[in-house]
């Protein structure tokens, strides 16, 4: 039994030097955040934060995070860690969020931004990578954002996704893979997952790279000179497949069957100059080049947002790339204190309840010295 204890031990230890954990923040060093975290001073006017546990929490030390402190404002502050690339490699980006004022209307995102951030001007309008979190505003928005930054433009993923709006702290988790495949989860639970190629508007991302035919070459070739061309036929056999959907899928293109290059002295008669391209034949596999998983320069993470009503509070943030890694960070942080939040805050709601019917009878018998007996005579007398 014990020799077993030892392996479990030692995969565990294999499992965490496996992982590369490029962020992780637990606020459990006093008043030392405020050397890692930078508020922007681009706005006199940005609310303020604090490292706070709330009114209940499961654990006073560990549910420690940034909590805004000023109604009506707008926030931003960040944090800087190495640049890395995730390119080839899954990008895990986890935290936690307790909107326990019970948020009417305002942001509860995080953003991930490239390490060339200027912190210090931080605001609405500074470029990042990924933008993924609950957004809550009346009964309306209450979503969870997933927004990626591509080639200048930002993208949405199609699909809704509810966020949790009770006052209570919940888990968020965005995994994007290499393989093109995304997974969101809230308390470790997939609320949604699927393919990055079809649930986010990639609309302007789909058009076919190609450059045009040039009559010049066409010219050479037709002249035998173009040894180092390749020649491309439309495979007129071809038929759009029953299951393609022009909405997801895009416009249907018959493939093209490609023959050896030219030789010196073949000329390609009888080719008709629409049919021989010389393109970049990109339609199928655009994603190769336009992969909205991968980001060169990740190097900072922060809040940027509006609430109307404060008090949220945000912690354990981690970046990895190793799910398990991240699974095991969420129990040993939010799975352990999740449980006596909530049995605080059941005694707290209890002991209010007490407060206010004792606040009544004290209100009661200052009116009616008699106590309550003489309440109820003074009705009874009133209504016969």
């Amino acid at each position: 039994m014990a020799r077993a204890r030892v392996l479990i031990c030692a995969v565990c230890v294999l499992r965490v030097a496996l992982a590369t954990v490029y962020f992780q923040e637990e606020f459990l060093d006093g008043e030392r955040w405020r050397n890692r975290w930078v508020q922007s001073t681009n706005d006199s006017q940005f609310g303020h934060f604090r490292v706070s546990s709330g009114k209940f929490y499961g654990h006073k030390e560990k549910d420690k995070g940034l909590q805004t402190t000023q109604n009506g404002r707008f926030y931003a502050i960040s944090a800087r860690f190495k640049p890395f690339s995730n390119k080839g490699k899954t990008l895990v980006i986890q935290y936690t969020v307790k909107h326990e004022q019970k948020m009417d209307c305002g942001g509860g995102y995080i953003k991930v931004f490239p390490a060339d951030l200027d912190q210090k001007n931080l605001n609405g309008k500074s470029q990042y990578y990924i933008m993924f979190g609950p957004d809550i505003c009346g009964f309306d928005i209450k979503k969870v954002h997933v927004i990626l930054h591509f080639k200048n433009q930002y993208h949405s993923n199609k699909k809704s996704i509810r966020c949790k709006v009770d006052g209570f702290t919940h888990l968020y988790a965005l995994i994007l893979r290499p393989d093109l495949s995304y997974d969101v989860k809230v308390d470790g639970q997939s609320i949604e997952s699927g393919s990055i190629e079809y649930d986010w508007n990639l609309t302007s991302l789909r058009k076919t790279e190609e450059s045009s035919p040039n009559s010049k070459d066409w010219d050479q070739a037709k002249d035998g000179k173009a040894q180092d061309w390749e020649k491309h036929f439309l495979d007129a056999s071809a038929s759009k497949p029953s299951d393609w959907n022009s909405e997801l899928d895009g416009d249907w293109r018959a493939s093209m069957l490609q023959k050896p290059p030219y030789q010196d002295g073949l000329k390609p008669e009888g080719i008709d100059k629409d049919i021989w391209l010389h393109q970049k034949m990109k339609n199928t596999n655009y994603l190769t080049e336009f992969d909205l998983s991968e980001f060169e320069n990740i190097g900072a993470i922060g809040l940027e947002l509006w609430q109307v009503r404060s008090g949220t509070i945000f912690d354990n943030f981690l970046i990895t790339d190793d799910e398990e890694y991240a699974e095991n960070f969420a129990k040993a942080t939010w799975g352990k204190t999740k449980g006596p939040e909530r049995e605080m805050d059941a005694i707290l709601a209890k002991e209010e309840v007490k407060k206010a019917r004792e606040e009544d009878e004290e209100l009661l018998s200052g009116r009616f010295p008699g106590g309550e007996n003489h309440f109820n005579r003074y009705f009874k007398r009133d209504e016969l």
